[in-house]
């Protein structure tokens, strides 16, 4: 199946009732209808941190964040069609890049970092592009061309697509363009097909995001429901529904059934405008008689913040008592379980003495000195759960 792989464009989100859906719904059926994936119940694999760096950072709405995913449009097999997506947002544009490959792939890429060839990425729309001018894409035909790449400058945010210019062209992992027939353009081996050398550029753009962040690991599995129509005049504005959006942090598989803890509340769904220039004039009419304005909404973001940061805060709620009470009495050890019945008065009270020999000789130690015990370090005692706090380099 065709499929675009390189977007740019604005994506503009409405949280809207079900009954307000159907009337938007009806609006729109002169000038749209359903795209190729029509309804469908989307499952997405979001990979982050240990510390959730990718989740805390976007929560804050910044100018700039990103996102690794992994996407299917269907319950996936082994060999199931999935998409790799780096999605990144930069003043208000939302850029995207996108590679499809078999489920089993897609885990050995991003999990466990295996090497895979350009040639086995499903082809998308590209043609043969023609490497003796420098084999870039704007050598393709304007109506196969991924729209972000008409009558466009070039984004410099994870590499240069126009130049063939990876983030990381000392990348030794991920996507191998599989040519005898190759040139080195920019530090980064392309080879002779259009298709092999958008696979290599977006393949080494996401390779570098995966080295960037290091550690990088599945995350959260997000499903919904999702409702799409293009126009049908063959514009690029687009219109997506997603309702029932649940989240789970455990059996992160594409392969899996859906099911989780719901994101929106009951009745909700949520309305997402897509294009690269304005909103048609008939959809703004819609929106005006609805009294729908737009909202600031990340579905992972989100799933973090009702799912995992509570957990998170909890923990560091614990790990600041524990050092309020390590502050308080630093020789005093929690006490899970009962002494066992065998140790005899004499052996604890042995211990008691050899405590309070060492406690005085601590005394002695320190007694030119005013601080208290230095407490040894606690996990996430630290973590800057306020939004003014949170920096990115």
């Amino acid at each position: 199946m065709a499929y675009q792989k390189v977007f740019k464009r604005y994506e503009i989100k409405y949280m809207i009732t079900t009954e307000q859906m159907q009337r938007i719904m009806a609006a729109m059926t002169p000038y749209m209808m359903q795209d190729q994936f029509g309804h469908a119940t989307i499952r997405n694999i979001y990979f982050d941190t240990d510390d959730y760096i990718l989740a805390r950072h976007s929560i804050v709405k910044p100018d700039f964040k990103e996102k690794l995913r992994m996407r299917s449009y269907s319950k996936a097999g082994k060999d199931s069609e999935v998409f790799v997506e780096l999605k990144r947002k930069f003043d208000k544009v939302v850029y995207k890049r996108r590679v499809g490959l078999s489920e089993k792939q897609a885990m050995d890429w991003t999990c466990r970092r295996i090497r895979i060839n350009a040639t086995d990425l499903h082809s998308g729309q590209d043609t043969e592009a023609n490497t003796n001018t420098g084999a870039n894409m704007r050598s393709l035909p304007d109506e196969l061309k991924p729209d972000s790449v008409v009558n466009q400058k070039p984004d410099k945010i994870g590499g240069d697509i126009d130049n063939n210019i990876a983030p990381n062209a000392n990348s030794n992992i991920g996507i191998d363009t599989g040519s005898n027939k190759s040139s080195n353009i920019g530090g980064t081996i392309v080879g002779n097909s259009g298709s092999n050398l958008v696979n290599a550029q977006l393949g080494s753009e996401i390779d570098y995001f995966l080295d960037y962040y290091g550690n990088l690991k599945p995350a959260v599995f997000l499903s919904y429901d999702r409702e799409a129509f293009k126009m049908k005049d063959g514009s690029d504005f687009r219109v997506t529904f997603d309702r029932n959006i649940l989240a789970r942090d455990c059996d992160l598989s594409l392969e899996s059934d859906v099911y989780g803890t719901p994101v929106l509340e009951e009745g909700k769904a949520l309305m997402e405008l897509k294009c690269s220039g304005g909103i048609p004039l008939w959809m703004t009419k819609v929106l005006s008689q609805e009294h729908i304005y737009k909202t600031s909404f990340s579905k992972y973001g989100t799933a973090y913040t009702q799912m995992i940061l509570p957990v998170l805060q909890q923990e560091h709620q614990a790990a600041v008592s524990m050092k309020e009470s390590a502050e308080r009495d630093p020789y005093t050890v929690p006490k899970t379980n009962a002494a066992p019945e065998s140790i005899s008065a004499k052996t604890a009270g042995t211990s008691k003495q050899n405590a309070e020999k060492h406690s005085e000789k601590h005394s002695e130690k320190h007694a030119n000195k005013n601080k208290t015990y230095r407490h040894l370090p606690i996990p996430f005692l630290h973590w800057p759960f306020e939004s003014g706090s949170l920096h990115i380099n």
